[in-house]
């Protein structure tokens, strides 16, 4: 790979601009009409515009940005996080026009992008999951019978889902039909896919997420982990590593668990496997994002591994150059998300000065 298009903008535009350039690689930036002078377009090498602010006619043009990276010569493109970073489509049209997708492939994007099927997949290969349906529920009368089977309170997931969507807590059997249906609607308008799948509801769980590296030769292997528990609305808030959670011997249970998980999926690059941990400290699969996360800073500032970088040289047929046994972990760190809301207005959000703040605190010791 010579030449990478970011099909992105800001922060990780910037941050993977970075990687690159340390990496002696030229950049591509594409921006919206609204973006013409933001950072990363100042900072790569070149810089095309591809359409009006709103993203669905820039940033998630996919047929636009295929053509941003032809005319650029970029030979690759590393889709950051959001937008069309877990578009399976994206990274199957990127290999059919012979362009490199800096992630995993589109089989398993599409694979590891439906909760229902990929839980299905990880109690094959051995990974702890939650109990509940094998699949999506087939109707409201196999989501009744399910419920009552593992018992209240359940929780309804929107199969395709993310970011807090698509999610209802039952407690009671009276509440199941009316959720089940705003459920599937929710699901419909998110993510143009009603299936919806079923679980036990674990209560007061700790969210724990594995961070993984995997190359093209087979070889797996974790980076340790960041606690998110501390959320809003489904949203993470405060992300810290290690996790104040969870022992030595529970670590290393998790850590082989999402090395078996990213073996079972053929999984490459860089990805997350999220897990639930319960009052007794069991652990259970939840879902594999197959993509660089906000919060990967904080991992690295533990490992001292450059994440972009090794996903970059994963896409170019590298090898790891690490095993399991020389990763060291050393000090703690952490990252917040702030929100500019009105709390007078029920915590509405302040378009004006709506913000992310993001801070990561290095503190090194000795071991």
């Amino acid at each position: 790979m010579n030449k990478i298009l970011i099909a992105n903008r800001g922060e990780i535009a910037v941050r993977i601009i970075r990687a690159c350039k340390e990496m002696n690689m030229k950049t591509v930036a594409i921006y919206s009409e609204q973006d013409k002078d933001a950072m990363h377009t100042r900072l790569a090498d070149e810089a095309i515009c591809i359409g009006p602010a709103m993203p669905k006619k820039s940033y998630l043009n996919i047929k636009n940005i295929i053509e941003a990276a032809n005319i650029s010569g970029a030979d690759s493109i590393h889709p950051g996080f959001g937008f069309l970073s877990e578009n399976s489509q994206f990274a199957k049209i990127c290999e059919e026009s012979n362009i490199k997708f800096i992630g995993p492939s589109y089989k398993v994007i599409e694979l590891m992008g439906n909760k229902a099927n990929s839980k299905e997949l990880m109690k094959s290969a051995g990974v702890p999951v939650i109990p509940g349906s094998e699949g999506s529920v087939k109707g409201l009368k196999d989501a009744e019978n399910i419920a009552n089977q593992i018992g209240y309170p359940v929780i309804l997931k929107a199969a395709a889902g993310g970011g807090g969507k698509g999610i209802r807590i039952v407690q009671t059997p009276a509440e199941l039909e009316r959720s089940y249906h705003i459920v599937k609607q929710e699901a419909r308008m998110s993510f143009n896919d009603d299936e919806v799948y079923i679980e036990k509801y674990i209560q007061n769980p700790r969210h724990v997420e594995i961070q993984i590296l995997a190359d093209e030769h087979g070889n797996v292997i974790h980076l340790g982990e960041r606690d998110c528990s501390i959320q809003r609305k489904n949203q993470k808030i405060i992300e810290e590593t290690p996790s104040t959670a969870i022992d030595d011997k529970l670590r290393a249970k998790m850590g082989e668990a999402a090395i078996k998980a990213a073996k079972a999926s053929g999984y490459t690059s860089c990805g997350t496997v999220e897990f639930l941990v319960d009052a007794n400290k069991n652990f259970y699969f939840m879902e594999m994002n197959t993509r660089i996360q906000v919060e990967h800073p904080i991992t690295e500032e533990r490992t001292g591994i450059d994440i972009v970088k090794a996903q970059i040289k994963i896409a170019a047929g590298e090898s790891l150059k690490w095993k399991q046994k020389n990763i060291e972990f050393r000090g703690h760190s952490i990252e917040c998300r702030i929100n500019s809301e009105n709390p007078d207005k029920n915590f509405r959000p302040c378009p004006r000065n709506y913000y992310w703040i993001k801070f990561t605190r290095r503190k090194w010791c000795k071991g």
